[in-house]
Formats: structure tokens, C-alpha cells, sequence
């Protein structure tokens, strides 16, 4: 059965996401925008992209699958800006921005899958 992600609040605030990672990814030194900007913007699109390729699963267990995926995503993200913070590389502001959104998308993850588990059982 296809769900639409589109109204799923989680695929919004991954969307913002990747928004605000492609945003902060220009203030980065010039030796890291291919390194650590590169793999930051692969972990936050591999969140969206997980979102949606799970919608189209037909079973609960399948759908769950992505949804871990993208949780292992927004948690590598998190590392990912941690990284950053710890090398200096980007302000306090644009890590907030980031972390905030990446805190947001990893807790609503979590709920969809609480609620995917719970309508499996």
C-alpha cells in the first residue's frame, strides 16, 4: 500500500534538513567543502530519500526498513556536525540551525517507527 509522504511531518523536517546542510555548506573552509560538505549533504539527503522509497513498501516491516535507514542517516548526520563543531569549522549559529533540525528529524523517525511497530503487532 503507498503511503504519500508528503504528509508525513518527518519528511518536511528532513526536507529542512538538507535545506539548511546545502545553506551551511558554502561556510565551510574551501579544503572541506569536498570532504566533510560532500558527506554531510550524502547523509541528509539519504534521510529524504529513505522516506520515500520506504513509502512505497508494501508491508510494515519493509517501510520500517527504510525508516532505520534514514534514522542511521539523521544520526550521521548529528556526528557528522559534532565533527565540525570539534574542528572549528563552522559557527555556533549554523551548527544550532543544523543540530536543531537534525535533533528534530531523528525524534519524529523514532516516533514513526514506535507507531510502524505498534500497527505490525
Amino acid at each position: 500500500m503507498p503511503r504519500d509522504p508528503k504528509k508525513l511531518q518527518v519528511y518536511h523536517l528532513a526536507h529542512e534538513l538538507v535545506l539548511a546542510v546545502y545553506r551551511v555548506g558554502p561556510r565551510l573552509p574551501i579544503e572541506e567543502r569536498f570532504d566533510l560538505a560532500r558527506q554531510l549533504k550524502r547523509a541528509a539527503v539519504s534521510i529524504s530519500t529513505n522516506i520515500v522509497e520506504g513509502s512505497v513498501q508494501r508491508s510494515a516491516a519493509g517501510y520500517a526498513r527504510y525508516l532505520e535507514v534514514a534514522l542511521g542517516s539523521a544520526v550521521e548526520v548529528r556526528y557528522l556536525l559534532d565533527l565540525a563543531r570539534d574542528l572549528g569549522l563552522l559557527s555556533e549559529a549554523d551548527l544550532a540551525e543544523c543540530r536543531n533540525c537534525s535533533e528534530h528529524v531523528a525524534r519524529a523517525l523514532q516516533n514513526l517507527l514506535k507507531a510502524t511497530a505498534a500497527f505490525e503487532g
